[in-house]
């Protein structure tokens, strides 16, 4: 198996999505330098491929039923799954060095991010807020890049002392609801499919119309979030999620005048992190 088709296992291209947070962490916690972003990187990297890897073990025979996702490579045996844990090993490799090369801090507490990508498969087969859970996961990237910044000078009290609070929480509970909208709309795709096989996504369980409605709802919860985490105290930030959050509200609302919905959301979801972290940096 080549490089192709590994990146295509873990769909590399959907590291777009929380590269923005991670950076965004780590900005907030305070001039980080090349040698910090470069470990962050390499951490965070690892962190979704093995969330996805895991993902994709777990649900490989939900996958197999599943007419969208039936072509995947644990499904129609393009890869093994001796090769899909190995995998695993790889990326868990990339997060823990990544940690351990910022600070103990940050080792020690890189535990609970696998922990969380470790259920995620689970409770869509128990519950509907498995989207938020999902946004849970991608929700831990900024807190973790902040740790790594600022777990080196602050040690544990970063975490005792509450120095996460405000900013920090109220950024991962945004990226939270962020990712949460989007994973609302995706499973639109799958809606039928997981009726028939009993996963409990919110659209199989509510419908379309519900789904639209809840979506929308979120997306005016991520931006309340990241505009009262005033995480450098200018407008830039606050401008830049207002922006977003119209044009991803937009999108939700008319989602059935798109020849491809999912795709014009997709590309709407990446461009809201790059934005907020634009007008972050520019502050």
């Amino acid at each position: 198996m080549g490089v192709k088709e590994i990146l295509e296992f873990v769909k590399i291209e959907h590291t777009l999505f929380s590269l923005p947070f991670v950076f965004i962490g780590a900005w907030i916690g305070g001039d980080p330098t090349a040698p910090q972003l470069s470990w962050i990187l390499i951490a965070a990297i690892g962190a979704r491929g093995l969330a996805m890897s895991l993902n994709r073990i777990i649900d490989r025979g939900v996958d197999a039923e599943n007419p969208r996702t039936s072509n995947r490579h644990l499904v129609e045996g393009t890869m093994s799954l001796n090769t899909a844990w190995g995998l695993c090993a790889v990326f868990l490799s990339m997060l823990v060095i990544g940690a351990w090369q910022l600070n103990t801090v940050a080792l020690a507490m890189s535990w609970l991010p696998v922990l969380a990508f470790i259920v995620y498969p689970y409770t869509k087969r128990v519950t509907w807020t498995c989207h938020l859970w999902l946004g849970l996961c991608l929700g831990l990237a900024p807190a973790g890049a902040w740790l790594g910044i600022v777990g080196g000078e602050l040690g544990w009290a970063a975490i005792t002392e509450l120095h996460w609070y405000p900013t920090i929480f109220w950024i991962c509970l945004g990226v939270m609801f962020w990712i949460a909208a989007f994973d609302l709309n995706y499973a639109l795709m799958d809606m039928q499919s997981d009726r028939e096989q009993g996963i409990q996504s919110f659209p199989a369980r509510f419908g379309e119309h519900h789904t639209l409605r809840t979506s929308v709802q979120f997306t005016l919860l991520w931006f309340a979030c990241f505009a009262v985490s005033n995480p450098v105290d200018e407008i830039t930030f606050l401008g830049a999620a207002l922006l977003m959050c119209v044009i991803n509200a937009c999108v939700i609302i008319a989602q059935n005048k798109f020849t491809d919905f999912q795709k014009t959301f997709y590309y709407t979801s990446i461009l809201t992190g790059w934005v907020l972290l634009g007008g972050l940096m520019a502050a």
